[in-house]
């Protein structure tokens, strides 16, 4: 029997999981502190012990449960019905930018500029009332 054909070996669901999120083994090997034939050895291991799962699941950003529960079925299942929602939804498959980020940055720099030397200036204000307060006794 093949490891695509076994449900629960769970190296192969991590090797799925790694490879889904764009992660190569080089990568989750650094994350583990360890190397990249290690995690090779791992993912063709059919159980890993649960303090070792904690920490691979925790580098490639999953909980224990969703490695457990990783099935091949499942996540086609998932994108299939994530992209029926989309393209049944009013909002189709217009999700364009309608402004320049560029742009709408330099307006928030532009803002905050102005709001600075609001500040500035109510605290030169605040120091000149004082003198004058100072300067009267």
């Amino acid at each position: 029997m093949s490891t695509l054909t076994k449900p629960n070996h769970i190296g192969r669901k991590i090797s799925r999981i790694r490879e889904l999120r764009d992660m190569k083994q080089e990568a989750l090997a650094q994350a583990l502190g360890t190397n990249q034939q290690a995690i090779s050895i791992l993912e063709n291991s059919e159980t890993i012990d649960e303090d070792k799962l904690i920490a691979i699941a925790k580098a490639l950003g999953v909980t224990v449960d969703a490695i457990k529960n990783f099935s091949e079925d499942g996540m086609i299942n998932y994108f299939n019905s994530f992209n029926e929602a989309v393209n049944n939804s009013h909002f189709g498959n217009n999700n364009h930018c309608t402004f320049n980020p560029l742009d709408k940055l330099m307006e928030t720099v532009e803002e905050n500029k102005k709001l600075y030397e609001r500040l500035l200036q109510a605290e030169k204000d605040k120091i000149e009332y004082l003198e004058k307060l100072l300067n009267q006794k």
